[in-house]
């Protein structure tokens, strides 16, 4: 009976090791992926040994020799290359790699091919990788994008926008979809007004469009061209001179780091744009570094400054996400061959689950921190690039949780514009601007005032040298009813008045200084911004007025309009009609006496406006407790007999009456809630405690 015992139980133990094994060997048989995983590559016919091409070798050969991601399997791909703008040689290729049993497609590029071809893979549930620009907002369930969105990318530039507070801005865009792309852009923010003006242009109409928009003194622009026509969008910059301090180009591209900008350094021209590749952080340029050493592959994946392009760069870290999906989906999920074609239109079992996976996937790439949500790329990092006299600086950065972050808000008001000389109008007036009485003073020096100080620190802040001069007439500025025309202040930018610009005649009264508040600030603002100054007057000696029949302005607000005058300072009036066409800063002086009333509102009476002084839950408690009482003062008078007596009390009665009726206990209490008699009075206390309690009450 033991021996039995023991053989049983040896061989229970062998079928349990048997079992286990064969558990074993299944799960591993379920859980580990194919040796070899067949992807396609589809691009157009010019980007044939491109970037993007070598970018995309690149990223499988480094996948399939580090064996850190797939250890056990090996990735091979298949490249098909397209006409651009073929959309149906395109489709032959696509089910060509179908055909060949590829679980996932990257590319194309091209917004229309990538669109077209996208619905093939949709259909066959095949996983398709994009790092294309995707206009549609619809959910597509089999595409996965490392393209930020064009929905992001317009909050980005609208935040900086209204942090450089542009209020005229032009949109020049080169392709058709450009309007499509931009269209945020285009609606002004609910809370300010945007002056936006669309122009479409191309190499070939650059210049004309161009010389249009300076015409119009536009000189803040929204620059979305392709990045092989830019060094013409350059060209005519230069050729147009519309390459100095007063624009400031706000480009689309990412690639901005990687276009000549030599000629445009030590012009003080402002150029701003974003670049999606952190070229400064340590795993990027380790990763710059391995390109470089891939054979003679990696002197073609960089440009000259050494510096990868962002569609590179997006197909790279797209590799790296489905490598990514597939190790995350090695450990839960079998993943099948993908046997399926155009013809039987039949879908992928597996496309689902892995589409899934790689849909979960977060990791930091080429491009950043990347992360999605239903396809679409939610997490990503946008570092502003300012051009300075070296070299383009990094000056903020955006995303989509946190907005725009300028770290060097500095660099938009460059010092390097010091040697530029504004043209600054006054007029003296004490003590805004004033001006020394000496033969010592000359230019700048005459003055002194609150504005000269101010204008000085502007300037010293911002970077830039200004000259002063004075209003010929020294008038603010008046109408003359005969002839239609000012004078004054008005006629010019400034005029001389105190306090603010005023001439003060030197120590031998040989000449006039500028002094007063204005100058004061003026000189204050120069020295804390950094930059210089003439001081002149306005030639017509006008503050500025519209005039209707011609359409124009004259005075200060015409000097600054044709940019003969970079600054003007005085007191000047504010008003609705100026304020259109010039910027004003915040008045630091208001003058005058200011009346605050409110007018009364008449309001209807009805029959019911007695009652407005209670609400109606009031009146209707009131009513209650008066009803109430009456009733209790009626049955309670029934049960004493002083309130019984004999209504003829010279005959004996049969039966006696009660003061206290329905009706007279309802008169009672009406009088003694109106503080009025009413002719009956009761004889016991209880009953006189009674209109006391609810005279309290109400």
């Amino acid at each position: 009976m033991l021996r039995c015992t023991r053989h049983q139980t040896r061989m229970q133990t062998s079928s349990s090791h048997f079992l286990a094994a064969v558990l074993l060997h299944f799960s591993i048989l379920v859980s580990s992926l194919p040796p070899i995983v067949k992807i396609g590559a589809i691009f157009t016919q010019d980007q044939k040994e491109s970037s993007t091409e070598l970018a995309f070798k690149y990223a499988v050969y480094k996948i399939n020799k580090d064996k850190h991601l797939l250890p056990k399997t090996t990735l091979i791909y298949d490249i098909q290359y397209v006409p651009r703008d073929d959309s149906f040689h395109a489709s032959k290729k696509a089910c060509q790699q179908v055909k060949l049993g590829v679980q996932a497609v990257f590319g194309p590029t091209d917004i229309h091919l990538g669109t077209h071809i996208h619905s093939i893979y949709d259909a066959l549930d095949i996983p398709h990788i994009e790092t294309r620009l995707d206009l549609e907002v619809d959910y597509k369930e089999f595409s996965i994008n490392l393209h930020p969105s064009q929905t992001l990318l317009n909050n980005a530039f609208q935040d900086v926008i209204e942090f450089l507070n542009w209020t005229k801005v032009a949109i020049l865009y080169e392709e058709d979809y450009g309007l499509i792309k931009l269209r945020e852009l285009v609606r002004s923010p609910s809370h300010r007004a945007v002056e936006v003006h669309l122009r479409q242009a191309d190499p070939n109409t650059y210049r004309s469009v161009l010389k249009e928009i300076k015409s119009k003194e536009i000189h803040n622009l929204i620059v979305d061209t392709k990045s092989q026509n830019m060094h013409h969008f350059l060209r005519g910059i230069l050729q147009l001179q519309m390459n100095d301090y007063k624009y400031h180009y706000l480009f689309t591209t990412f690639d901005i780091e990687t276009f000549d900008l030599e000629d445009f350094k030590y012009n003080f021209v402002n150029m701003t744009a974003f670049r999606l590749v952190d070229a400064e952080d340590v795993a990027v340029v380790e990763v710059l570094k391995d390109m470089e050493t891939f054979q003679a592959i990696g002197q073609n994946l960089l440009n000259k400054s050494r510096i990868i392009q962002s569609e590179p760069a997006l197909i790279y870290d797209s590799v790296h996400v489905f490598a990514v999906g597939l190790q995350t989906l090695e450990n839960g999920h079998p993943l099948t061959l993908a046997n399926v074609s155009c013809e039987a239109e039949l879908p992928w079992d597996g496309g689902l689950s892995l589409i899934n996976y790689i849909n979960a996937v977060e990791l930091k790439g080429l491009s950043g921190p990347i992360e999605f949500k239903e396809g679409r790329r939610i997490q990503f990092k946008l570092d502003l690039l300012k051009l300075k006299q070296h070299s383009l600086v990094k000056v903020g950065e955006w995303s989509p949780a946190g907005g725009v972050n300028i770290s060097d808000p500095a660099a938009f008001f460059d010092s390097g514009i010091m040697n530029v000389t504004l043209v600054v109008i006054t007029i003296v007036e004490i003590p805004y601007v004033m001006m020394h009485r000496g033969k010592n003073y000359t230019g700048n020096a005459r003055f002194y005032g609150f504005c000269v100080d101010l204008l000085e620190k502007v300037a010293k802040k911002v970077g830039f040298d200004y000259i002063l001069d004075l209003v010929p007439d020294r008038k603010y500025g008046a109408q003359d009813p005969g002839t239609g025309e000012w004078n004054g202040m008005v006629l010019q930018l400034m005029k001389h008045e105190t306090p603010y610009v005023m001439l003060k005649p030197s120590e031998n009264g040989t000449h006039l200084n500028y002094e007063g508040f204005c100058i004061d600030i003026l000189r204050a603002i120069s020295s804390m911004v950094g930059f210089s100054y003439r001081i002149e007057l306005v030639p017509d000696g006008k503050y500025g007025v519209y005039d209707h029949e011609t359409g124009e302005w004259n005075g200060i607000v015409r000097q600054l309009m044709d940019r003969k005058a970079d600054l003007a300072v005085g007191s000047m009036t504010i008003n609705y009609a100026r304020e259109s066409v010039i910027d004003f800063t915040k008045p630091f002086m208001n003058l005058g006496i200011s009346i605050l009333f409110k007018v009364p509102t008449d309001k209807e009476s009805t029959f019911f406006t007695f009652l407005d002084p209670l609400v109606l839950d009031i009146w209707l408690l009131c009513s209650a407790a008066f009803i109430l009482v009456s009733m209790f003062l009626f049955a309670i008078s029934k049960f004493t007999p002083y309130e019984w007596y004999n209504p003829h009390p010279w005959r004996p009665a049969k039966s006696l009456v009660n003061t206290f009726s329905l009706s007279n206990s309802v008169w009672f209490i009406t009088g003694t809630l109106l503080r009025q008699g009413s002719g009956v009075c009761p004889k016991v206390f209880h009953i006189i405690l009674i209109p006391f309690i609810e005279y309290s009450y109400l």
